[in-house]
């Protein structure tokens, strides 16, 4: 049968998929324009398992922050090169995550990927998308922070090229912290990437586990035990300033030497942080050489 151009118009805005697929997909279904649909999105799902195995390492950082600095939002959205983060289909994929994110407040990733849109769920679209662009993609992971009261306070950097992304919770009763301050924290946290907030966070067993690999560093040396002991004490104080952002040197400070939690206690004796979190693109997925 014949396929109108104009029937192959409606089923690639309705799809996003090529001219050809869909007029090979209408001819399939003898012009019915739901039929055709389900071709693609069967095509589509054939192509995304052929590319489930490949690593998808490269992406962006989608993100959202409120004017009044009481919501935010972070998203990792992955794909397998550079060049595919430049393209419409997946700028215009993130800004639509984001923004469901922000306005329906998912719990976790499966809440996430199974909210409808346009008629399915998003992780009908996502394998869609995989289908158009030819590679693997995949929303990660995301945060949505929003503050619970006046007394706390939200700051956000994004990295140049949106590969890094950071958010801080504030504990700011006076209310004497500024914007600025606060997202000079954030660019802290991007640069110097803390494990902990301070030495209380830090799991006992990862104490324990550094202790004993300073200990066994000096196996060799000839000196008492509570002499090795008190070294190791002071190795663990250098860790805990390199771990934990409150015993980070600010690099905001001009003098280089106030630590991030003197550099707020100086503006107000209140003012804490109570968590932060650093999203980076691809981090701990194993890249093919």
């Amino acid at each position: 049968m014949t396929i109108s151009a104009e029937n192959v118009k409606i089923l690639r805005e309705k799809t996003g998929a090529g001219m050809m697929d869909c007029k090979k997909a209408l001819t399939e279904a003898n012009g019915n324009m739901e039929t055709a649909t389900e071709v693609l999105r069967k095509r589509g799902i054939a192509v995304a398992a052929k590319k489930a195995g490949r690593v998808a390492a490269d992406g962006t950082i989608g993100y959202y922050f409120s004017d009044d600095a009481k919501l935010g939002v972070l998203v990792e959205i992955n794909c397998e090169t550079d060049f595919v983060t430049k393209t419409p289909d997946f700028q215009n994929y993130v800004v639509l995550i984001t923004d469901i994110i922000k306005s329906q407040k998912p719990n976790d990733m499966e809440g996430l990927m199974s909210l409808p849109h346009n008629g399915s769920e998003l992780k009908n679209m996502e394998t869609d998308l995989v289908a158009k662009i030819g590679e693997k993609l995949g929303t990660r992971r995301f945060v949505r922070w929003e503050a619970e009261d006046n007394k706390t306070k939200l700051s956000q950097y994004i990295h140049a090229g949106n590969k890094i992304g950071v958010m801080v919770e504030f504990s700011d009763p006076s209310g004497k912290l500024t914007d600025k301050t606060a997202k000079e924290v954030a660019m802290h946290v991007a640069a110097m990437s803390p494990q902990y907030v301070k030495k209380d966070d830090i799991p006992e067993s990862v104490i324990a586990k550094e202790r004993e690999i300073f200990i066994s560093q000096m196996v060799d040396q000839k000196k008492p035990k509570e002499i090795l002991e008190k070294i190791a004490e002071g190795k663990l104080n250098k860790f805990y300033s390199e771990a934990c952002l409150d015993n980070q040197l600010f690099v905001c400070d001009p003098n280089g030497k106030a630590s991030v939690k003197d550099a707020l206690k100086a503006i107000d004796k209140d003012i804490e942080i109570n968590k932060f979190v650093r999203i980076q693109v691809g981090e701990g997925i194993e890249k093919k050489a």
